[in-house]
């Protein structure tokens, strides 16, 4: 299925933090890639299942579904699909890290 998005940053404090990257920074240029992907479809990435989405997601964001998109280097970004509407979808961006931070955050 492909549908697709508006893609945002969940905090104002997490788009600082993804525009205060250099832009020849690796990272930055993966995540580009990986919005550019987010908005032509929104379910570009990997499903995560709800009992795997980590406690403090729930509690901090309220979110009902998870989404890791793989970046190059082991990096993962994770982000949830919500709506503004019934129509539009909107993937908003939580956070990324590297595969070590992503294995230590659901505990593998």
């Amino acid at each position: 299925m492909i549908k697709p998005s508006k893609v945002v940053f969940i905090s104002d404090e997490l788009e600082n933090n993804f525009n205060s990257l250099p832009e020849d920074d690796f990272v930055k240029k993966s995540m580009i890639r990986a919005i550019k992907d987010l908005k032509q479809n929104a379910f570009s990435g990997i499903h995560v299942p709800k009992r795997l989405i980590p406690n403090e997601y729930v509690r901090k964001w309220g979110i009902k579904n998870l989404w890791k998109y793989d970046m190059p280097r082991g990096w993962r970004l994770l982000y949830t699909i919500t709506s503004d509407n019934e129509v539009d979808l909107i993937s908003a961006i939580l956070e990324w890290f590297d595969h070590k931070e992503y294995e230590r955050k659901f505990k593998y």
